[in-house]
């Protein structure tokens, strides 16, 4: 199944908002996927797949070369999820694919065609690109605890919450966990951005009538794969709950 929608990655990051709402899914769960799935090689080291770690790069490139603003929002969360592990993967292999996409983003943001929105949305989504430009330059918000011996709190450690991820509000605003409203603002994101549907105690989806998103992946899915599907929702919205 992910072999299928990853070769229908051109016509989708370029199809209707409903067709790139599903491909920005997609693309976000093989960022989950590579971040989470264990590889066993010959020598019974555990590493990441490959053959997933080559297919973000390819989507990487799909989103910046068609730089519409919920593409260019994919790609952002893209690799403020994964760009650092990606990054590292990369250097291993003496490769610079970081430096590349890199440039892509300073392309793109001084690009003014790079939106037919209003000129705010141009702006936060401009803001959200620099924003991962200054979040890679700061090696993706990886720091020390200020002592080996001393536990590091917002108190005594003023880059504590560098290492919390930034989100955003309707409006593009960024917030952390720093920021005093952040529970309030979390929720609304969740509210807004949720990709899977509410489940009571006993597994029966509470997504209303009519989602036509999941109603299609649900026409499309095989018993296998449904069953599947149903049990990674329920592992998702258990942990988001706690």
């Amino acid at each position: 199944r992910c072999q299928t929608e990853y070769e229908k990655r051109d016509e989708a990051a370029k199809g209707d908002e409903t067709v790139r709402k599903q491909f920005h899914a997609f693309v976000l769960f093989l960022a989950e996927l590579y971040l989470n799935l264990e590889i066993k090689g010959t020598k019974g080291q555990v590493t990441r797949a490959e053959i997933l770690q080559e297919g973000l790069r390819e989507l990487v490139n799909v989103l910046f070369s068609n730089p519409v603003d919920n593409n260019l929002m994919c790609a952002v969360k893209l690799l403020k999820l994964t760009g650092s592990v990606l990054e590292d993967a990369w250097k291993e292999k003496g490769k610079n694919d970081m430096e590349e996409v890199i440039q892509r983003i300073e392309n793109v943001v001084l690009d003014a065609n790079c939106s037919r929105q209003e000129d705010k949305f141009v702006c936060n989504v401009k803001h959200m690109l620099l924003k991962v430009v200054e979040l890679r330059s700061s090696n993706w918000g990886r720091v020390h605890e200020i002592s080996p011996h001393t536990k590091a709190t917002p108190e005594n450690d003023p880059n504590y919450f560098m290492n919390e991820p930034t989100f955003y509000t309707s409006d593009g605003v960024p917030f952390t966990a720093a920021d005093p409203d952040y529970q309030e603002k979390y929720q609304e994101l969740l509210e807004r951005e949720d990709l899977f549907p509410d489940y009571d105690e006993n597994g029966v989806a509470l997504s209303g009538p009519g989602d036509q998103y999941f109603n299609d992946l649900d026409n499309k899915m095989d018993p296998e794969i449904e069953e599947a599907y149903e049990k990674f929702c329920l592992e998702s919205e258990h942990k988001r709950k706690q």
